[in-house]
């Protein structure tokens, strides 16, 4: 798949691990449902913080792009919603780890409640 971040100089630069926009030249796309932070073996929420809450939705995206036969690579475009702007720059941290090389394209909102009282919900569009 050739995949190009685009940067332009005429917009403000990415304030977080992610690319003003991704162009793809994409033979199949798959896109991928939200993940809250469930422990996938028990169904329920993990405890503790946005961080933590963040690295186990990344494991979660990231069993769903193997099943697809796919990894973070491959990955265009995020959606993350937080309860709290407050933990922008920590799931940006947690997430910014899982891509190397030209984050995808996203973005992030603030939204009053995530299901199962969840602090973080990411999804994701994946391009091959």
């Amino acid at each position: 798949m050739a995949r190009q971040a685009i940067s332009a100089e005429g917009a403000p630069r990415a304030i977080g691990p992610y690319s003003q926009a991704v162009q793809v030249q994409a033979g199949k796309l798959t896109f991928l449902s939200g993940q809250i932070a469930l422990d996938p073996k028990t169904g329920e929420l993990i405890g503790g913080d946005a961080a933590a809450q963040t690295e186990q939705v990344m494991k979660n995206l990231a069993a769903v792009l193997a099943a697809a036969g796919l990894d973070f690579s491959n990955v265009v475009r995020c959606g993350i919603f937080v309860v709290d702007l407050g933990d922008f720059a920590t799931v940006n941290e947690v997430y910014g780890r899982h891509f190397v090389g030209a984050p995808p394209a996203r973005a992030t909102v603030q939204v009053a409640a995530l299901p199962k009282g969840a602090r973080v919900e990411i999804d994701a569009i994946a391009a091959s």
